[in-house]
């Protein structure tokens, strides 16, 4: 067992790092709080590693009392990686992974708090593994089986989207993705100076962009990842498809679906098909929020948090 300190100078508190196993794999977990309160366990994004949901924000759910748990997924940060090609996996995989991480830290049943790609594994186990889910929230997600490779490769080809179809991610954003280059290989001054117009346009451009705070995160990000390019494999997996939407009519967990008014990613109709294909889901929007996570809105996210997870 590994102890490090997170947070600010101001407000400092200790995280318990582990590595458990998740079949052949071993990922990489971090915990807080007192492990006799309710677990709320976080899962990240296509790409992203587990310390890219901010200290402020843990450090609040945990004085809230609540024992947090943050990983990286396979393929990302200090998780084991894969060969992709001779060993596809899928969302129910990554699925598969989460539970594990509660397995291993002893876990019977937790809040789950997913964004992006990790609201859309959430969703997923409130369908598959009921009993191990106290609570939901979808952040900045998508519905479960929204066919995002087509309504993407549609927008990208340049033809109009489907009859009743979500709408595709901005034009902006779908241009810097195609025209970001591989990360593989890149020192971290090169690295940043990709990876800096891709944040600028993820966070929108309702907020103040504070281009050092993001500079600090995709620094942290590049000096702990195994591989930078393995992350790219959450796409694909994503891609594989995840269920059907109208399976979501089935979910008995107590859900929150939190979504940005300014989201490029997934716009806000997506944060709003969740919330109506799950019975008694309750949507909460937030004015200027993209599709980041900035410092500045730790107090508001972790308060409906707190407030769902109560």
């Amino acid at each position: 067992m590994q102890e490090n300190e997170c947070g600010t100078e101001k407000d400092r508190f200790a995280g318990v790092e582990r590595m458990v196993p998740a079949g052949d794999l071993r990922l990489w977990t971090e915990e807080f709080g007192d492990p006799a309160h309710p677990a709320v366990l976080l899962l990240m994004g296509a790409g992203a590693q587990g310390v890219q949901w901010n200290d402020g924000f843990v450090a609040r759910l945990v004085a809230g009392g609540r024992r947090v748990i943050r990983y990286d997924h396979r393929d990302a940060g200090r998780s084991s990686t894969v060969d992709f090609a001779t060993h596809p996996y899928t969302v129910a995989d990554m699925a598969a992974d989460a539970l594990a991480v509660l397995d291993a830290l002893g876990v019977d049943r937790a809040h789950f708090v997913g964004a992006s790609l990790g609201g859309v594994i959430a969703q997923r186990l409130a369908l598959t593994h009921r009993h191990r889910m106290l609570t939901l929230t979808a952040l900045a997600s998508s519905p479960l089986g929204a066919d995002m490779g087509g309504i993407i490769g549609r927008a990208t080809a340049g033809e109009p989207p489907r009859e009743g179809e979500l709408p595709p991610p901005a034009p902006e954003l779908l241009a810097t993705l195609v025209s970001a280059p591989s990360p593989e290989g890149m020192s971290e001054e090169e690295y940043l100076a990709a990876r800096l117009p891709l944040w600028r346009v993820l966070h929108g451009t309702v907020l103040p962009f504070d281009e050092g705070e993001y500079r600090t995160m995709e620094s942290r990000v590049y000096g702990r990842a195994r591989s930078l390019s393995a992350a790219l494999n959450h796409t694909l997996a994503g891609a594989a498809g995840s269920g059907r939407t109208e399976d979501l009519a089935k979910v008995t967990v107590p859900t929150l679906v939190l979504h940005g008014t300014e989201d490029p990613m997934f716009p806000l109709p997506h944060g709003e098909a969740i919330a109506a294909a799950i019975p008694g889901a309750r949507l909460v929007t937030v004015p200027g929020l993209g599709h980041t996570l900035p410092s500045a809105l730790d107090g508001r996210l972790a308060e409906e948090v707190l407030r769902h997870t109560a």
